[in-house]
């Protein structure tokens, strides 16, 4: 059963473990929040991502992709949400109460940004025209494929949520964390360039 859904599970790993807008944002929230209060946009993450590989499977995701006002709306959205990202992380630092002031991004928006992610627009629409299983009905294919991408991404987006969870404990210098905040910044602000290019 698993072997002819090696090459989907394959492209679901190498696609949700390389860098992207999510794994950015899971990595900045894993050290400014831990891995437990990351836990709700892995979530939102993985599910939203699933209901966008089913819009694709079914075409939908194709057309909407093939008008050029639509992809521009995509990447307005989507960029310009990771550079109001990186501007919040400008005043953002590791003490306790500073930390509880501020909230992790949530289900429900984690979920909702997947549509204005074009990475995970490619993804999907990459995916479900090469990597849909073969099966009848179609529904049980498309079925199939939403939940060995989801199975898949969950634990590759943990990675960088953990990455960042463990890095903070090696920030307690109030040097290093500027460091590390500009680094994080500019890799957002690159991600949202990105996007463009």
């Amino acid at each position: 059963m698993l072997l002819p859904l090696a090459p989907l599970m394959t492209f679901a790993f190498v696609s949700s473990i390389t860098p992207g807008p999510n794994n950015i944002m899971l990595a900045s929230s894993g050290i400014w929040f831990g891995f437990r209060r990351s836990i709700p946009h892995m979530l939102g993450i993985t599910i939203g991502f699933g209901v966008l590989l089913a819009i694709c499977a079914v075409g939908i995701g194709t057309l909407v992709m093939a008008v050029p006002a639509m992809q521009t709306m995509l990447k307005v959205a989507g960029s310009a949400y990771l550079l109001y990202l990186a501007w919040q992380m400008r005043a953002m630092n590791f003490d306790r109460e500073a930390e509880q002031a501020h909230h992790p991004m949530g289900f429900m928006a984690a979920a909702i940004f997947q549509f204005a992610n074009p990475k995970a627009w490619i993804m999907a629409i990459t995916g479900g025209s090469a990597f849909l299983p073969q099966m009848a009905p179609v529904s049980l294919a498309i079925a199939v494929y939403c939940l060995v991408f989801c199975a898949v991404n969950l634990p590759c987006i943990s990675v960088w949520a953990g990455a960042g969870a463990l890095l903070r404990r090696f920030l307690s210098r109030l040097f290093w964390q500027k460091v590390f905040t500009a680094v994080m910044i500019l890799l957002t602000a690159y991600s949202a360039l990105a996007i463009w290019l």
